[in-house]
């Protein structure tokens, strides 16, 4: 039988994260707060869309850019606490970027097996995920860096 696979718990320091910018929680209403609302708006009516309307894999959002300094990660991680805050919604934050992944950093948490391993078939997604303090978002790690990162994508 199998080894039962537990995600481990990380703490975000949301004081921290609330002076980088970065939306939290239970922060005061804030500009930034209202326009990654309006933001996510349309993500989740597309996302929870059904029937004839429905998009296949809407519940997927992907955010990209051709160059890097451009705001990815601080857009990804805004939009993610932004949608966990929701009453019904719940979040899973993947960092893709195995070139050059950020997301625990800017998130002030050391770096953690994740996507890479799980790809590599050297771990099961359950064991990588990160529940955090914020109830409804839990991240997967971009993983080890490993020289062929980009080919297992």
């Amino acid at each position: 039988m199998p080894a039962a696979y537990t995600s481990k718990t990380v703490t975000l320091d949301l004081e921290a994260l609330a002076a980088k910018g970065i939306v939290t929680p239970n922060a005061p209403r804030s500009f930034i707060a209202d326009q990654y609302r309006v933001v996510k708006r349309p993500l989740i009516a597309n996302a929870m869309s059904r029937g004839e309307a429905a998009v296949k894999h809407s519940n997927l959002i992907m955010v990209t850019s051709a160059l890097s300094g451009e705001g990815k990660s601080f857009t990804s991680i805004n939009l993610a606490l932004s949608i966990a805050a929701e009453m019904d919604h719940t979040v899973m934050l993947v960092d893709a970027d195995v070139a050059r992944p950020s997301i625990l950093k800017v998130l002030g948490l050391e770096s953690a097996p994740g996507l890479l391993e799980v790809l590599e078939g050297k771990a099961d997604v359950a064991s990588t995920l990160l529940r955090t303090n914020v109830d409804k978002l839990t991240l997967l790690p971009s993983g080890t860096p490993h020289p062929k990162a980009t080919e297992l994508l």
